[in-house]
């Protein structure tokens, strides 16, 4: 098996070879008569052909009995394979010895290169009419298009923005380069090199596209958020845990100016699939506090009554919705009661109104003689420590009063607490909203970048 297989394996190498030296000989049938004459006419031939041809100066031939032998030099290894198939066609050719070989003179391989480079000079100087020809009509298609993207009309009517108008114009602008670019080659007669020159930049692009994928993402974020508009201009929301007041949405990124006065920058890519609250989306808006009372089953009713009526006859509190008021759990000796107001944000601050109804109902539950609760820890000391503790005195003299000592110091008299007062209403002035300052640091940001700002006052929201 093994001498099998080295057999096979030897015929398969050599048949290649013998296959290429058979198709480089002569098939034709070998006569008999060896004629000096045949011989000398036979090499004249070849002389006269390869004589016509370029590259084959340096080839001399000589034929003896129908056999011709090539010698020489070319330029180029492909022409002298070249020879075999072209002096084979020659009648009465009986085999080929082909030894001509590249040359490796410099000069020789030189000469050609700088004849190329005159012929396609002077090639280049007889096309310059053409090519000036080409690239005036390419720049005064290029001017008409880049003059009407500059126009706002009638990108500006299309367009829901100014971003998306800017895309229109770019894409405008790359239409009439590639129709200019299209005219000039056809000048040219040179159409076949736009597959190219396309091909090419696409294959560019793709690349920068994996390389700038981030970028292209918020893009896109920018052209969708831009459209959509789930937020203007001044509008309080919260973004990923970030809140603050938005400044302007630009091509890359939301900048926010946050409750201290710092500038949140958030990727487009982030926002657009992130979970959006606006808070100014809507005027109404509800504050929520909780209290604790120490009162009994039947008082909860009460206390609930009282704690929703005092909210009710807030002047900056809406009749609808309604105030809410329900006992939500139970706390550490005490129950929890959790209360609601809806105001108008656009009037009243969220904050002072929160404070001044938690104000107001503490008051008024103290008022009423409920407590409020009163956590008591209990302390448990071990039977070593107990004489130590009863020993230990902490009074010093600093504490009593000028004139008196410990002994002379009676039992505390307990006090009787103050009566509750009622707590003073407010008015609706004094828990107006404070967010003003905040909302000229937000027009002056915007100002400043009103350009590069794709949102707007009037904007259709989603």
């Amino acid at each position: 098996m093994m001498r099998l297989f080295l057999l096979l394996l030897c015929l398969n190498l050599t048949l290649p070879i013998t296959l290429y030296a058979q198709s480089d000989q002569p098939t034709g049938t070998i006569t008999v008569d060896d004629n000096a004459e045949t011989d000398a006419a036979i090499a004249n031939r070849i002389r006269d052909i390869i004589g016509e041809l370029d590259g084959y100066g340096d080839v001399s031939v000589t034929v003896s009995s129908g056999i011709v032998t090539l010698r020489g030099t070319t330029l180029d290894a492909t022409k002298a394979t070249a020879l075999n198939d072209l002096v084979g066609r020659v009648q009465g050719v009986v085999a080929i010895e082909n030894n001509v070989v590249e040359s490796t003179e410099v000069l020789e391989r030189l000469n050609p290169a700088v004849e190329r480079f005159m012929a396609r000079f002077w090639q280049l100087l007889a096309m310059l009419p053409l090519i000036l020809i080409g690239a005036a009509v390419f720049f005064l298609v290029v001017m008409l298009g880049f003059w009407l993207a500059r126009r706002k009309q009638p990108w500006e009517r299309l367009s829901p923005n100014a971003f998306i108008a800017d895309i229109y114009r770019q894409i405008v602008r790359l239409i009439f380069i590639v129709g200019g670019l299209v005219i000039a080659l056809d000048i040219l007669n040179a159409t076949a090199l736009l597959g190219g020159i396309l091909g090419a930049a696409g294959i560019v692009g793709l690349a920068i596209g994996f390389a700038v994928r981030d970028t292209v993402e918020n893009f896109i974020a920018s052209i969708m958020l831009s459209i959509r508009q789930p937020f203007r201009p001044n509008d309080a929301i919260e973004i990923n845990g970030d809140e603050g007041k938005v400044i302007r949405l630009t091509s890359r990124a939301t900048i926010l100016l946050s409750w201290d006065g710092n500038h949140i920058r958030i990727p487009n890519a982030t926002v657009f699939k992130s979970r959006i609250v606006n808070y100014s989306r809507n005027a109404e808006r509800r504050f929520l506090f909780e209290i604790g009372v120490d009162a009994g089953e039947e008082d909860l009713a009460r206390v609930r009554d009282l704690a929703e009526d005092t909210v009710s006859d807030l002047p900056f509190t809406l009749e609808k919705p309604a105030p809410n008021v329900w006992v939500d759990r139970i706390g550490d000796g005490s129950m929890v009661m959790k209360v609601t107001g809806w105001i108008d944000q656009t009037e009243t601050s969220l904050l002072r109104a929160k404070g001044e109804a938690i104000r107001q109902v503490m008051a008024a539950v103290a008022a009423a003689g409920y407590d409020m609760p009163n956590t008591t820890y209990r302390i448990e000391v071990p039977e070593g420590l107990k004489g130590a503790l009863t020993n230990f005195d902490v009074t010093t003299a600093d504490d009593e009063p000028e004139g008196q000592t410990p002994a002379d110091t009676g039992p505390a008299q307990p006090q009787e607490p103050a009566p509750p007062k009622a707590a003073e209403t407010l008015s609706a002035q004094s828990v107006e909203t404070r967010e003003d300052e905040l909302d000229e640091i937000v027009e002056i940001e915007r100002a400043e970048t009103e350009r590069r700002d794709l949102l707007k006052e009037n904007g259709e929201q989603e």
